[in-house]
């Protein structure tokens, strides 16, 4: 369930080059409710199982957009706080929950996943610190802030990301098979404003997990 995964659109390692500072253009709207590619992804979707509505695409202004998105409704769990994704993100998330945390809950916590707590996804709003929109400005990004268990437990990154042992091990099995998954992952371990949350994203084209 582990995955070795590079760098790329975030900066990384020691010595890796920060992007510079700009605000970037909204998605081109080739990708868009009307194109082969939106109609191919909600094929996947649908072979996932997966409940969701279509959206009609939308330009906010200031960079910011909604094209070829979809609300999610059921993934096989209750997820709160889920506005609208690109289609991608939203089959990448739907197999990440299905394939990825629940198992991991069921064979490391000894129990069923029951829900997953998000902070939210579309938002149009810069990356910290930058003048960079994030990839949330295009509804491309999620942030997923905690689980809770059939037994009642509820596993939050911010207060069990350095919790016991097994925990632990839970957390970071997820985040790798999320890496597997999405382009862009970062936790806690990436720096101070992930500290409560794992962000997920489908932006840019190489994959950066930390």
């Amino acid at each position: 369930m582990l995955s070795a995964c590079g760098g790329s659109l975030v900066p990384a390692h020691k010595g890796a080059q920060r992007p510079p500072a700009k605000t970037r253009p909204a998605p081109s709207p080739s990708y868009s409710a009307d194109s082969a590619e939106y109609r191919q992804c909600r094929v996947k979707l649908a072979s996932l199982n997966a409940q969701y509505t279509p959206l009609p695409d939308r330009s906010y202004g200031g960079g910011c957009s909604s094209y070829g998105a979809v609300k999610l409704l059921d993934v096989g769990v209750p997820i709160t706080n889920l506005g609208a994704m690109t289609c991608p993100l939203a089959e990448r998330f739907t197999a990440w929950a299905r394939y990825g945390v629940a198992p991991a809950a069921r064979l490391i916590l000894g129990s069923e996943l029951v829900k997953i707590e998000t902070m939210g996804t579309y938002s149009c709003r810069p990356i910290a610190g930058t003048a960079r929109l994030s990839e949330h400005a295009h509804s491309n990004a999620v942030d997923v802030s905690a689980f809770l268990l059939a037994d009642g437990r509820r596993i939050s990154i911010e207060g069990d990301w350095n919790g016991s042992k097994e925990v632990r091990q839970f957390l970071r099995v997820i985040r790798e098979s999320a890496c597997k998954r999405f382009r862009t992952v970062l936790s806690p371990d990436y720096n101070a404003a992930h500290y409560n949350h794992l962000h997920f994203d489908m932006g840019g084209k190489g994959v950066y997990c930390r």
